[in-house]
């Protein structure tokens, strides 16, 4: 399975579309492009394989594995990237500006929900991250 994120580049942050399988889910938000420097930059544009993870602070969520030079790249519920995020992705349900969106964890769940299906059915998961 398939999930295709569509960015939009801004000086103050990231916006983007989230598909899967060629279908609309909803937006994300994402730090500003800082040459991925960690904590405070998105992640490169490129397909990476998508993990199931749990955490006591997210419970169950998303990591992308093998990003240049970064680890612990997550995908979970935020609705502002600069207060909330450190280089994660974060689904929202509509933008409300640049990084700032509204109702995250309802396309968050949505989105975990097809994806640990996916899993259930041995599949693999990948995200492309495109300009």
């Amino acid at each position: 399975m398939e999930l295709v994120l569509h960015r939009t580049y801004f000086k103050e942050g990231t916006n983007g579309a989230l598909f899967i399988n060629n279908q609309f889910v909803g937006f994300c938000i994402e730090l500003p492009w800082k040459e991925n420097a960690k904590r405070v930059s998105c992640i490169p544009e490129g397909v990476y394989e998508l993990k199931p993870r749990y955490s006591d602070k997210f419970k169950h969520h998303l990591i992308l594995q093998n990003i240049p030079k970064r680890s612990l790249i997550l995908i979970h519920p935020a609705n502002d990237a600069n207060k909330e995020l450190q280089g994660c992705i974060a689904p929202v349900s509509s933008l409300t500006g640049i990084a700032k969106g509204l109702q995250s964890r309802i396309v968050f769940q949505k989105i975990l929900s097809v994806c640990y299906q996916a899993f259930d059915r041995k599949e693999k998961v990948t995200l492309t991250i495109k300009n």
